[in-house]
């Protein structure tokens, strides 16, 4: 790190035996041989603007020089003992409590959707998912992790003292002027306890359907869906693929004075103004099916469910939509018709599942190229036989872009995701085959 900051050098990649680096005079030789002196290998020097090298060593190295700050006096402390959270919340000054806040706020500045932060017979790693992919942002001394497990479950409200048991909590930071949602999950491992956190920035705006980047076509036959007046409409995915930002856009589509709208989730993700939102709460009884039971009593218009987990639930559902509601909901299914069979597996009859299911959005979230490094290239001949397979009409001249990388997208060539949705509009023919049991 000293080098990197003294020559103002950025490490890339290996390109075979070769060091790559960025820097702003790659004619630099003194720089480029310390680099190889250093390394202990050949380097191989690529021009780069300067502010983005300086960019690109701050991202690379400014969380571990400020983490190096305070492991040390994390390292002195012994583990807290149980405290109330109260009590814990006010120590502002504690290593540990700059540790912790360190990491999450860090995980903010970059964009995170979640921390993972993962013991190891040696050390701690701590690891962000950004934009869908996971990238290694630390690695702490084994020493510090009783003391950060125990900060992380204080704030989260959870017993400390208990380390055999998963456990789930949740808690609400002001961070860099904004409130943040942090979603706490623990899992027992042969380590130690593993933690994740799940982010959830109440500040930003909530996005509408087409600035989730939906193309124009697949947009265009989603909203005809949710326009009708009662039927089920279910939006399909694997955990992450922004199922329920999808619904609350929809809601927010929706919303009017005009209309009752009732929400059943776990956990309540994003409040909308005009929307009635109801957290599942199983210890108190409180679960999907008993919270829709008494939802359909409250006079709906239109009703959203967090997700179908058992029939008892869906037949709620079904039955709600069959009597005049539009109840909009998600399943885990890998695509589209896919969910009809699933609601069949879950032990629905095919007559209802005909009868109440308007239509299917199976989404996915892909990564966007980094808008200040994406470089035009040919388009790999191998996707140009499979798109000339899979496409009838003659292919439309194209631009083809790659990723690069560069210091605003710390080297990943990525930035950003959009959604990309997949909508099954159940027709007469469908429905017939749904009622002769075909397969997806």
């Amino acid at each position: 790190e000293a080098l990197a900051r003294k020559r103002r050098v950025l490490p890339l990649m290996l390109d075979g035996d070769h060091l790559v680096i960025a820097m702003a005079d790659p004619l630099d030789v003194y720089a480029v041989d310390d680099v190889g002196i250093a390394a202990r290998r050949p380097v191989k020097a690529v021009v780069a603007v300067e502010s983005e090298v300086e960019t690109g060593i701050g991202r690379a190295y400014g969380m571990g020089a400020a983490a190096q700050a305070v492991l040390g006096d994390v390292e002195e402390e012994e583990a807290p003992a149980p405290a109330p959270a109260e009590e814990a919340e006010g120590v502002d000054d504690a290593p540990v409590v700059r540790l912790v806040n360190l990491i999450l706020t860090q995980a903010l500045k970059d964009r995170a959707s979640d921390i993972h932060i993962e013991p190891e017979e040696e050390d701690l790693r701590v690891r962000y998912r950004i934009d869908g992919a996971m990238q290694q942002v630390m690695t702490l001394p084994k020493t510090v992790q009783a003391a950060l497990t125990s900060r992380v479950k204080i704030l989260s409200r959870l017993n400390i003292t208990e380390r055999r048991l998963p456990q789930d909590g949740a808690f609400e930071l002001a961070l860099d002027d904004r409130r943040i949602d942090f979603r706490v999950s623990t899992l027992p491992t042969l380590h130690g306890e593993r933690l994740v956190l799940r982010l959830l920035d109440k500040t930003r705006g909530l996005l509408t359907l087409e600035q989730l980047g939906l193309e124009a076509r697949a947009r265009r036959r989603y909203e005809s869906l949710i326009r009708q007046p009662y039927g089920i409409i279910l939006v399909t995915g694997p955990t992450g693929s922004g199922k329920t930002t999808t619904l609350v856009s929809t809601l927010a589509l929706l919303n009017s004075a005009e209309k009752a709208i009732l929400t059943i989730e776990d956990p309540v993700e994003y409040q909308l103004p005009g929307v009635s939102h109801i957290q599942v709460n199983t210890r108190s009884g409180l679960t999907f099916a008993a919270g829709l039971r008494s939802i359909v009593r409250q006079n709906p218009d239109i009703i959203m469910v967090g997700e179908i987990r058992d029939v008892e639930s869906a037949e709620i559902a079904i039955h709600a939509s069959l009597t005049g509601h539009l109840v909009l909901t998600t399943l885990h299914t890998n695509d589209a018709p896919s969910a009809l069979t699933r609601l069949a597996d879950m032990g629905i009859e095919p007559f209802l599942t005909a009868s109440a299911v308007i239509g299917v959005a199976s989404q996915r979230l892909v990564r966007l190229l980094c808008p200040s490094c994406k470089q035009v290239a040919p388009i790999p001949k191998d996707i140009v036989t499979w798109l000339q397979s899979e496409v009838k009409d003659p292919l439309p001249p194209a631009e083809f872009r790659r990723a690069v990388g560069c210091g605003q997208c710390r080297h990943t060539g990525y930035q950003g995701r959009s959604a990309i949705l997949e909508v099954l509009v159940m027709t007469e023919p469908l429905r017939k085959r749904v009622l002769a049991h075909a397969s997806a």
